[in-house]
């Protein structure tokens, strides 16, 4: 499974590829799209669409791991990530990769122990987990530990397919993720 994980932004996108091959975690590939501030928004965006739609080419994800919104005190700030999340969910429903969706406190919980850890920590601990040999940038780390928390928490979901809704609604908020397929067109 080869899964993208996307830390959406307006003025930097990090992304992270990681590939789970039996039980062993592989380091892809990892980056930033840097958007210039001074565009408008919809120049910025557009750029977002088209550097991601190049990484959905070259690296063919089965899913694409997002983190979910969350509050903000600045509503601004808070549209113009919803306007960056809407990019990335459009782009991945337009190439029918499936998508899941992860709160930043449940990331930094599957990968450093703490819904509370620094973003330093995460870094430090993607960096070991996946043998880079530095430490990522800070959005492209928080995008690869989408990547690992997905492919981490994906076996529980797959064990219950065949459970009853009652009981993957307890996994799921037991887990604190959520997961949805989105096919374009339907």
């Amino acid at each position: 499974m080869i899964t993208l994980g996307i830390d959406p932004g307006t003025r930097k996108l990090g992304w992270g590829v990681v590939r789970r091959d039996g039980a062993k975690l592989i380091h892809v590939a990892h980056g930033v799209i840097k958007t210039n501030e001074r565009d408008g928004l919809g120049a910025r965006l557009e750029q977002i669409a088209e550097e991601l739609n190049q990484v959905l080419g070259t690296h063919s994800p089965d899913v694409g791991s997002v983190e979910t919104l969350f509050f903000y005190k600045d509503a601004q700030a808070a549209a113009k990530l919803g306007h960056a999340r809407g990019v990335v969910l459009l782009c991945l429903a337009q190439k029918r990769v499936e998508i899941a969706e992860y709160a930043p406190a449940k990331v930094k919980r599957t990968i450093a122990g703490s819904g509370q850890a620094e973003k330093v920590q995460v870094a430090r601990v993607i960096k070991s987990l996946l043998g880079l040999n530095g430490l990522p940038e800070p959005d492209a780390a928080d995008a690869l530990a989408l990547a690992v928390t997905h492919l981490r928490i994906a076996p529980f979901m797959q064990a219950l397919a065949g459970r009853s809704p009652a009981q993957r609604t307890a996994l799921a908020a037991l887990l604190g993720g959520k997961k949805r397929r989105r096919k374009a067109g339907g």
